[in-house]
């Protein structure tokens, strides 16, 4: 399993610099590929959960009575005290002083290491692999995080509430697109309609064009909710199962026609772009 690769590798290494694209490589994957694979399946971004295990580490030390603090920040890989305090109470609510002053960790959040999961939860249909043609929408953009895409769906019902505001559309049912991954697991995700041409963008809204690109186009077949863990077994399994990488590329979120806005149920396809 994918993230459990990248678990091993990571906790392995703390002690010294990692980046994403060290983490992809030492797992034989792109940094997209891992960054989205990772943020599916614990819902925190790679190089966050490295902070945030170094910074738990450094807190325990701190405990324990360790008193050089610049000395504890550059093995976390901070270039000063003061990055590292600043970083620290970010996490902690709290300064490293503090900690080593009360010496105890009880009342932070610490982040342990997370545990190897089973990737045997989630079956899947084989997937249609597709040459997508390129498409021209117009939607509504929203920046999230894996922490905060519960948001998402209060996006849609605002899209919703402009989607007659939109020209020349055509009869294709809207689409969700997430892009622009930045190695903080932060993403784009447009609410989009697809359009024939761009005569004008509404308020609020933007325009968008998707390259042609292969894909690799599973059905989730349970609730809406639930779609994490189809992402998930995509690219945690049947990726790196079949020697396949995911592209840097938009992944597409398409409707079926049963799917039913009101109640969540009726399935959605997974459009995942593919390396050539």
């Amino acid at each position: 399993m994918l993230t459990n690769r990248a678990l091993w590798a990571i906790e392995r290494n703390l002690d010294r610099p990692l980046t994403l694209s060290e983490i992809a490589e030492a797992c034989g994957v792109s940094r997209y590929h891992l960054a989205h694979a990772f943020g599916a399946t614990l819902g925190l971004a790679v190089m966050h959960y490295v902070r945030a295990r170094r910074l738990t580490i450094a807190a325990q030390r701190l405990a324990g009575g360790a008193n050089d603090i610049l000395t504890l920040a550059l093995d976390s890989g901070y270039g000063s005290h003061e990055a590292f305090s600043r970083a620290f109470r970010a996490e902690f609510g709290v300064t490293p002083e503090t900690v080593r002053q009360k010496a105890s960790t009880e009342d932070l959040a610490m982040v342990k290491a997370a545990k190897l999961l089973d990737a045997s939860q989630v079956r899947l249909d084989e997937p249609r692999i597709v040459r997508g043609e390129p498409m021209l929408l117009v939607g509504l953009s929203g920046r999230h995080s894996f922490a905060t895409n519960q948001n998402i769906p209060a996006q849609w019902q605002k899209f919703m509430a402009a989607y007659g505001t939109i020209r020349d559309k055509t009869p294709a049912i809207p689409i969700g697109v997430a892009t622009d991954m930045d190695d903080d697991g932060n993403f784009t995700y447009v609410c989009g309609q697809e359009v024939s041409k761009v005569s004008a963008v509404p308020p609020g809204l933007i325009e968008l064009r998707i390259p042609a690109q292969t894909y690799a186009v599973f059905v989730h077949r349970e609730h809406v909710s639930t779609i994490g863990a189809t992402y998930a077994a995509i690219l945690n399994g049947w990726l790196p199962d079949h020697n396949r990488t995911a592209a840097n590329g938009p992944v597409i979120e398409r409707h079926l026609a049963t799917f039913d806005p009101r109640t969540g149920l009726g399935g959605v396809e997974i459009w995942i772009p593919l390396k050539e």
